[in-house]
């Protein structure tokens, strides 16, 4: 086994890090949200499908193009985070399945021949890449505050017109507001939700 990472990390990645409700209105530099991608595209998928789509929506222009889509109580804090993260997944994922997963040369057939199962393979791999973006915001030094409360349908519209991708959760980045944390809410224990057989 690799030695743990130390508490530091640990604690930036989930012992302290919040769900951030406001954020100071200061951009986020392209330069890092690449490397917010170069970070995260490391996190395992299935058949390393990768079905995840991103739109980083960082000007002015493009937020008001979000907006509009958002329920009331998440507007303010959209408007004024660096960036807000469209998280949708790709439909037809397995279009880049020869190349990804060279080792089942026919995997992009059997997707196209089941719609179900491409479905629920997308939506679980491109959910679990959305919470790879979150811990790796945090490991790079950025406040995340992930959300759902918006019109899928609208969205799509908007920002994937062509049916392709859709939208999952959003997430915003950038630097937290600290006063605008609640109140850390209790987790369940060990023994609550899981057993060892």
């Amino acid at each position: 086994m690799r030695p743990p990472l130390d508490d530091t990390a640990l604690d930036v990645a989930f012992r302290e890090a919040r769900t951030h409700y406001g954020f100071r209105n200061e951009p986020i530099d392209e330069a890092l949200l690449r490397r917010l991608y170069d970070l995260l595209k490391w996190g395992p998928t299935s058949m390393n499908c990768q079905p995840s789509r991103y739109v980083f929506v960082t000007s002015v222009e493009a937020k008001s193009r979000l907006l509009p889509a958002l329920s009331e109580a998440n507007r303010d804090k959209t408007y004024q985070a660096g960036t807000t993260v469209i998280v949708a997944i790709d439909t037809r994922f397995y279009a880049h399945l020869p190349t990804e997963f060279p080792n089942s040369p026919n995997a992009r057939e059997r997707f196209e021949a089941n719609p179900d199962t491409a479905s629920e393979t997308a939506w679980r791999n491109g959910t679990l890449q959305g919470a790879y973006l979150i811990i790796a915001a945090r490991m790079l030094g950025l406040d995340v505050g992930p959300m759902s409360g918006f019109d899928n349908a609208m969205v799509d519209a908007e920002f994937f017109p062509d049916g392709r991708y859709r939208s999952n959760f959003l997430v915003n980045l950038g630097v937290g507001d600290s006063e605008s944390l609640r109140p850390r809410g209790p987790r369940l224990t060990f023994d609550e939700v899981a057993e060892v057989v």
